[in-house]
């Protein structure tokens, strides 16, 4: 993915990993419609943000990606770019019925079938541009199991797995996928995740995915330093070590 010059469309992005994203691939020159549930945060970043466009949606709502998808193509025929941002993470109790099911359909709606349904809106107009890219969001947690999270590590080891099949598929066009891979971020996806220490500050992690958008534009995966311990540990020979250490600390501080 080039880091300038492109259209790109971010739904999920009016806060947190998907809002700094936004902002920083504007500044660097790109086109960036940005898209959200809530229209007060949509006319916030509109204002704020000059040069932003934006967009409702709600990624949960299958009539609400197609709607958001037919404005913006009207409205941006020369989108490239689609980033599928928006996630939700809860912690589950899956030692009872009532401690999970009704969470997990949540999470697996938001986080897997939005995604699908978002390609599904624009992958036949993505591959009529001449270098689109379509970009996954995974986690650390697609890797090595947070005990608290299971819904949530589930989806993101789904997107993992779609992303590398669907690259696989999109060979030979001109759409690559590229997937990024947060580690614990200073969010608000879960409460108190923006101010946990254990967690990397949001600035750092946009400033380092930045850097390897642009000096790995080739890049299948963004990778960060902080969760390359997750990643690899099945391919070091570590991974019930990682998995230990991983649910000795914190619950909230591993994964994004």
């Amino acid at each position: 993915m080039n880091i300038t010059g492109n259209t790109i469309f971010i739904p999920g992005a009016t806060s947190g990993i998907g809002l700094a994203l936004a902002l920083r691939l504007h500044e660097r020159g790109n086109t960036v419609i940005v898209g959200g549930r809530r229209t007060a945060l949509l006319d916030e970043i509109r204002d704020t943000h000059p040069g932003i466009d934006t967009v409702q949606i709600d990624t949960a709502d299958a009539d609400s990606i197609r709607s958001a998808a037919t404005t913006v193509l009207e409205n941006h025929p020369e989108l490239n770019v689609l980033i599928t941002m928006a996630g939700i993470m809860r912690a589950e109790d899956w030692t009872r019925a009532d401690g999970f099911v009704a969470s997990a359909e949540s999470i697996i709606t938001t986080n897997v079938l939005g995604p699908i349904r978002l390609i599904g809106a624009f992958i036949e107009h993505l591959q009529t541009r001449p270098d689109a890219t379509i970009m996954t969001v995974s986690s650390g947690l697609a890797h090595a199991p947070l005990r608290v999270t299971p819904s949530y590590n589930a989806s993101k080891a789904a997107i993992h797995m779609l992303s590398e099949s669907l690259r696989l598929q999109l060979e030979g066009t001109s759409v690559s996928v590229v997937e990024l891979v947060p580690p614990a971020v200073q969010t608000e996806l879960m409460p108190g995740h923006d101010v946990n220490p254990m967690a990397l500050p949001l600035d750092d992690f946009i400033d380092e995915v930045m850097t390897l958008i642009e000096t790995q534009p080739e890049a299948s995966e963004i990778l960060v330093e902080r969760v390359k311990f997750l990643r690899y540990g099945e391919a070091r020979g570590d991974y019930p070590q990682v998995v230990a250490a991983l649910n000795a600390s914190d619950p909230h501080a591993a994964g994004e």
